[in-house]
């Protein structure tokens, strides 16, 4: 299987969630499980040898490849979620999208200095979602962060939000 089959996998829904957004929906590369393997194959090689302790996975698609990449590197999972859901003290961020206001949260004691930290997400459109993700992260002071996706739309330009020291790469390019 290759990259250009993966991509040819992804179900475009337009108009979703609101008129004028093409949506990507990854749904269909997890139900084929070999699709889900190859995924899975290529998130490991991306970052075996990175030495991640965390990776951290933004409400809801990155709860899916998340934890089966933290499981696969040795490390743990920790989620981000939106306001109400997590049960202990928490620090949040707001941020804009690309179709509304949202925030986002994450436990205060979810990672700390010694973490190499994996932030992860389906998809990289404007890039605020992961900018809010990576500055609360940030604010744990973890040694390192890398940031990943399952796709890019490259013609927004979501990448270019990002600090230059944090590492940014996806699986695919649209």
């Amino acid at each position: 299987m290759s990259k250009e089959t993966l991509a040819k996998s992804i179900r475009e829904i337009p108009d979703f969630p609101i008129p004028g957004i093409l949506f990507y929906d990854v749904t269909t590369l997890f139900k084929d499980p070999a699709r889900l393997q190859e995924l899975s194959d290529t998130l490991y090689e991306m970052y075996k040898d990175k030495g991640i302790t965390k990776v951290v996975g933004i409400e809801s698609r990155g709860f899916i490849m998340g934890p089966i990449l933290a499981t696969r590197l040795g490390a743990g999972f920790i989620p981000i979620r939106k306001p109400g859901k997590l049960p202990a003290e928490t620090i949040e961020e707001s941020y804009d999208k690309e179709y509304g206001k949202d925030t986002i949260q994450i436990h205060k004691d979810a990672l700390n200095e010694n973490d190499v930290v994996l932030l992860h997400d389906d998809l990289l459109a404007t890039g605020g979602t992961m900018e809010a993700a990576c500055k609360l992260v940030q604010k744990m002071n973890p040694k390192k962060i890398y940031v990943n996706f399952i796709i890019e739309l490259k013609e927004l330009h979501g990448i270019d939000l990002f600090n230059k020291d944090i590492d940014v790469q996806s699986v695919l390019s649209l």
